[in-house]
């Protein structure tokens, strides 16, 4: 359950961050959504917490996933620049997740 809860968390700080480039550009309505998803995000990520994540784990993936997602997603939505650059440090950013993950399963059969 902790897994679902830090993807809804992920997803509703990306989407939420996504209405807040809508809203910032003239759509004043949007920052109601704006803040409903960042309330969602804090909600299940603490509830991911309370399921028994870590804190690193958790808010490391949480964090890494919602840059590399965001980066995506105004590419999609915004045409913004995505390059070459930029898609080696997702994959790396990908990297240090996968990393943070390893790390925690090698700690906890330990």
């Amino acid at each position: 359950m902790q897994w679902i809860y830090l993807v809804v968390a992920i997803v509703s700080e990306v989407g939420a961050t996504i209405g807040l480039r809508v809203a910032a550009v003239g759509r004043r309505a949007w920052y109601g959504a704006v803040a409903a998803g960042y309330v969602l995000s804090y909600v299940c990520l603490s509830l991911t917490l309370a399921h028994g994540l870590g804190i690193g784990v958790a808010y490391g993936v949480w964090a890494a996933c919602g840059v590399a997602l965001t980066a995506v997603a105004s590419k999609v939505f915004f045409k913004e620049p995505l390059t070459l650059l930029m898609a080696g440090g997702i994959v790396l950013i990908m990297g240090g997740v996968l990393l943070i993950e390893l790390g925690n399963a090698s700690h906890g059969a330990a």
